[in-house]
């Protein structure tokens, strides 16, 4: 069994997390990543207060393992960062701040919660800006990911992160899938491993079947980094690009983004009806490159342990064979 001080803090068996993937989380596949002996983590970019305040209670009935809350801290309104508090996660997860924002404050509310503070960054500076806020766990977010990235790839930012907020533990996040990721995270210095698109392809995720079946036909290559999303959506991210896959729509005004903040209400509407009919080619579908790694629909419990035992079982036969006295 692989052990990091991540096991310790969050109190999980692996150190293996699911990413607050905002309405493509849910309280059954939260509770079912925590179960599993992972540490689940559900997104309320789409929630109300009181959604917030239901979803936590769900996820205690089905689990009495810990989990957290994320919230996209650009846009977290404080009626929702009351109803979290309230809820009293294990942990609070955040991204995405504005330059002005105040972690302390931010971070200081979630101590005095009883709840551990995780922040994910796709820089280092931001990273350490996070860590001298009082962070407890920093997130390295490489732009293999899903949906909203930077520019760095995992096996570069996960290092310069580590380096950077040192001792702070650092989990790696972009591109991770299966147990030779996640050794790959421990090699780069990170203590643990957050995957996103890896549990949205499970029975538990709360998207379409025809989302998941895109994931595991996707080779990897058919994702891009775009502001379409964003633009038709009618939302800003501050300082992130959404990783998406190439599809009918995005064929259809990729290069054209004038035409479609010139057309933005009427877009957003045909991209949402399809999104609601299950209709994978007219939709933006945000998931990562590890789709190349995933070729079939797997709970997310059989995902967590099969995770794990790959990693252990690289760690123990390959990576000692290679070394020699």
């Amino acid at each position: 069994m692989i052990h990091t001080r991540i096991c310790d803090i969050l109190e999980i068996r692996h150190p293996i997390v699911l990413g607050g993937m905002g309405s493509a989380t849910s309280p059954r596949l939260v509770a079912a990543v925590s179960n599993a002996g992972g540490f689940g983590t559900l997104g309320t970019s789409t929630l109300r207060s009181e959604q917030i305040t239901a979803a936590a209670k769900e996820i205690r009935a089905a689990t009495d393992r810990p989990f957290g809350i994320n919230h996209l801290l650009f846009r977290m309104s404080d009626e929702n960062y009351a109803a979290t508090l309230a809820a009293r996660p294990s942990a609070i997860a955040f991204a995405w701040a504005r330059p002005e924002q105040d972690l302390r404050s931010i971070f200081a509310r979630a101590h005095d919660a009883g709840a551990k503070v995780m922040y994910m960054a796709s820089t280092a500076p931001e990273a350490l800006r996070a860590a001298q806020a009082g962070a407890d766990v920093l997130i390295a977010q490489g732009s293999e990911g899903g949906g909203h990235v930077g520019w760095m790839a995992t096996i570069v930012i996960v290092p310069m992160v580590v380096s950077a907020v040192a001792p702070v533990p650092v989990l790696a996040a972009g591109g991770i899938a299966d147990g030779r990721g996640l050794v790959a995270a421990l090699a780069l210095g990170a203590e643990g491993a957050l995957l996103g698109t890896r549990f949205l392809a499970t029975p538990e995720a709360p998207i379409h079947e025809n989302f998941k079946q895109a994931i595991v036909a996707s080779d990897g290559h058919d994702t891009m980094l775009t502001e379409l999303h964003d633009i038709a959506s009618g939302i800003v991210w501050p300082g992130a690009m959404a990783r998406v896959q190439r599809n009918a729509v995005v064929e259809r005004w990729a290069g054209r983004e004038w035409a479609v903040r010139q057309n933005q209400a009427s877009i957003a509407r045909e991209i949402s009806d399809a999104r609601k009919a299950g209709d994978a080619d007219n939709t933006t579908l945000l998931f990562g490159q590890d789709a190349g790694l995933i070729d079939k629909i797997t709970s997310a419990a059989e995902i967590v342990q099969a995770i794990a035992a790959e990693a252990h079982n690289i760690i123990r036969t390959r990576l000692t064979a290679c070394v020699r006295n």
